[in-house]
């Protein structure tokens, strides 16, 4: 996408007690997920976990999305991603920075992440 309202979000998959194995499971399973929307994936290169096996160190949990400014693709993309943690069996959650902006989606109840998502929405919609 080089259009000039082109915004681009890091994502990145926080699990507790998972190995570096583990993230690049969870971060495929998001990727392939994401890829049914209107944006541009790409891996960034991350760090593999202390202690963890060997690993691609590109593929573990972070991803960079670009996606248009216009047309409703940001709150289709916060809502996979809230949909997607909701479907996950351990304590997983994931951080969304723009432009500094950095905003946590874990589990929590309905009321809160719907609050905390709709404030970061109106920030950057």
């Amino acid at each position: 996408m080089t259009e000039p309202d082109t915004r681009r979000a890091l994502l990145r998959i926080e699990a507790v007690d998972a190995d570096a194995e583990e993230l690049d499971r969870l971060a495929r399973r998001l990727r392939a997920e994401l890829t049914e929307l209107d944006v541009d994936l790409r891996p960034v290169p991350g760090e593999v976990p202390a202690g963890a096996k060997a690993a691609d160190p590109v593929t573990v949990g972070s991803l960079m999305v670009a996606f248009s400014a216009a047309g409703g693709v940001f709150p289709g993309l916060v809502e996979t991603l809230r949909e997607w943690l909701g479907r996950q069996a351990g304590r997983h959650k994931i951080k969304m920075t723009i432009d500094g902006d950095t905003v946590e989606l874990e589990r929590a109840t309905s009321a809160e992440r719907q609050q905390l998502i709709e404030a970061f929405v109106q920030r950057h919609a």
